[in-house]
């Protein structure tokens, strides 16, 4: 891992004593260490905003830091932030679509995909199919009940 990298995960491991503003501003400073169009830095000052609530500042920078080429484990959870942003702006169904769109190369986020795609149906309307979703990732998981509980969420998504 590069200098930058270890002070912007200072900057996250801090934020909770550093307040949003304090954040956004380290973010922001770190980020003008790089060039303009660095997918990495845009993705961090997303995040700094979204991680605020300035869900309608973060939402084009995690989409210009896409347009960038921002790459691997990055890009998949600029995807993840972005729906979280975009169904917290009102659009729960575009949310969803971010998230269809990557969830085949999610790898070890595959079951953050989901959960957030789970809160974005519950806001389109379509809870009972976010619960079918929810469940059937979460079933893995379970030292116990786990075929059961894979048979109900099969159950709730046949009547969703």
């Amino acid at each position: 891992m590069d200098d930058w990298q270890e002070r912007v995960d200072a900057v996250w491991a801090a934020a909770d004593d550093l307040g949003d503003d304090e954040v956004i501003r380290r973010i922001d400073a770190l980020a003008a260490e790089r060039a303009d169009d660095d997918p990495v830095a845009l993705f961090e000052r997303a995040g700094a905003r979204d991680s605020a609530g300035l869900e309608d500042a973060a939402e084009p920078l995690y989409r210009a830091a896409l347009a960038r080429g921002l790459t691997g484990s990055l890009r998949v959870q600029a995807h993840i932030q972005l729906a979280s942003t975009i169904r917290n702006l009102g659009r729960p169904l575009e949310a969803i679509g971010v998230l269809d769109a990557v969830e085949a190369e999610a790898g070890e986020l595959r079951d953050a995909v989901v959960a957030f795609r789970a809160l974005a149906r519950v806001d389109a309307g379509d809870a009972r199919r976010a619960a079918s979703e929810a469940l059937t990732a979460l079933a893995p998981h379970l030292a116990r009940y786990r075929v059961s509980l894979a048979a109900y969420a099969a159950e709730l998504g046949a009547s969703a």
